[in-house]
């Protein structure tokens, strides 16, 4: 249960409103998270914008984005970001088990080449960005994704980590959803 409030969508302003209707998917999708950004409707238009347009524009395959959110947030053991994610990256083509053991990319047979590189890519962001990015990870990962395309994904990365300490530092897990 968070440790603030829930601010139901249904007293939100417009845009606003609207907006967490289709951030949410117009169900419990992250509903408890927005209810919580709702505190600060300047953030929460922002970020909630930020990810409607970036995942509209579909500059990055949502394979790679999934793989990197739930590689993150497995890294920062955000169990909310986890659970919403991982249906996401079945879809995507990854089983469940497989999602399960994405840190044990090196020998994981669901994972082509590009896959592995895009959990390397995600574990050296988040774990130490300065030493880790070394210039033979990012060059291998310059061979496969476009310059527009490393920053989305490095972008998506970062955002990752803060939405897993926002969601930890919270209390945002899931389990207390808002009525529709």
């Amino acid at each position: 249960m968070p440790r603030v409030s829930q601010i139901s969508p249904t007293s939100l302003a417009e845009p606003l409103r609207a907006l967490t209707e289709t951030f949410t998917s117009g169900g419990t999708l992250f509903s408890d998270q927005a209810a919580v950004l709702a505190h600060v409707p300047s953030a929460a238009q922002h970020l909630m914008q930020l990810l409607s347009e970036l995942k509209a524009q579909r500059n990055v395959s949502p394979r790679y984005i999934e793989i990197a959110i739930v590689v993150v947030s497995r890294l920062n053991e955000c169990t909310y970001c986890v659970d919403n994610h991982k249906p996401k990256l079945v879809v995507e083509g990854i089983t469940a088990a497989g999602v399960d053991r994405l840190l044990d990319y090196d020998n994981h047979p669901e994972l082509d080449a590009l896959d592995k590189l895009v959990v390397q890519y995600a574990i050296a962001v988040t774990e130490d960005p300065l030493r880790k990015v070394n210039d033979k990870l990012f060059a291998q990962l310059r061979e496969h994704l476009s310059e527009s395309q490393v920053v989305e994904l490095t972008l998506r990365i970062a955002l990752c980590g803060f939405f897993n300490r926002f969601n930890e530092a919270l209390g945002i897990d899931g389990t207390d959803l808002l009525p529709r």
